[in-house]
């Protein structure tokens, strides 16, 4: 059986890791001048609280090759075929020095083969692209054929997410001043999706917190299409930057309106929560397209 690795952007549960053998490597972030990440962790509500309520602005940065030659050497060490899958290129350089790594282990090391595959998403977006692996995985697929299987579908991993803070978007440059202040003001909340290139897009613009929420649960409609026995049958990814009780409304919407019973909701991590802000809730699923 092959080796799953990932990394921290995929915002899957400890729990679920280590329950499916799935190596992650942690992409760090800073703040205060502290980093964090690989040797030291900061639990996620405070982390939260610091941005909520000290206007605290992390920064991230990407693994880079030599941190990765070393995660890979040490899969290496019991396993011989790896399956990396890696955060979208069009938000981190991490896949690129990832696959730079993987060659430079394989040339070295002639009885490994690693591959590499861009999940072109983020959050548990890329947790879910990470759970389609162990299913084939676990259902006796192979290296070849689960990555052949992910490289097909990669663009059928739906995001969509809302952002209740406009201002931590602008202290981020992603918003101007002004879109900040008038959409506070006017309860404006935008709805971003991750397009087929990996990028953070906005979408749509709704006014309120509930019906940005409701709009999450209207992209399933729109999107699902043929995928609806897949997401009845597996599991809907949801997760939230310290807003639990609704991503546990979006999830009882869609229960209500769609039947599906299968649900993971976890936080958004540091290293994803750092661009985002409080208040996020995202949706992940299959379909049609993105």
């Amino acid at each position: 059986m092959f080796k799953i690795t990932t990394d921290s952007t995929t915002d899957l549960p400890k729990e679920y890791l280590q329950e499916h053998q799935v190596g992650c490597m942690p992409i760090s972030y800073i703040l205060d001048g502290v980093t964090y990440g690989r040797d030291k962790e900061l639990d996620w509500k405070e982390f939260y609280r610091l941005m909520r309520e000290e206007g605290k602005m992390p920064t991230t940065s990407q693994i880079n090759p030599a941190e990765a030659k070393e995660y890979f050497e040490e899969y290496i060490k019991t396993d011989k075929e790896i399956l990396h899958l890696a955060f979208s290129s069009g938000l981190s350089g991490t896949y690129q020095n990832m696959c730079l790594a993987a060659e430079e282990v394989m040339e070295e090391h002639p009885d490994v083969k690693i591959i590499v595959l861009d999940s072109l998403a983020a959050s548990m977006g890329e947790g879910l692209f990470v759970h389609k692996a162990v299913r084939l995985r676990d259902a006796g697929k192979t290296m070849e054929e689960t990555a052949e299987w992910l490289r097909q579908h990669v663009l059928n991993v739906v995001h969509v997410f809302t952002v209740d803070d406009l201002f931590h978007l602008y202290r981020g440059g992603r918003v101007s001043k002004t879109s900040a202040v008038i959409g506070t003001l006017a309860a404006i909340k935008p709805k971003l999706h991750v397009d087929n290139e990996g990028h953070l897009i906005v979408i749509g613009k709704i006014r309120g917190r509930k019906k940005s929420l409701n709009a999450l649960v209207d992209y399933v409609e729109e999107k699902t299409g043929s995928w609806k026995q897949e997401n009845t049958d597996d599991y809907i990814f949801i997760s939230h930057s310290d807003c639990l009780e609704d991503a546990e409304y979006v999830r009882d919407k869609i229960k209500e309106r769609f039947g599906f019973e299968h649900f993971l909701i976890n936080n958004i991590g540091p290293t994803i929560g750092a661009h985002t802000g409080t208040g996020t809730v995202a949706l992940f699923f299959m379909g049609e397209s993105r």
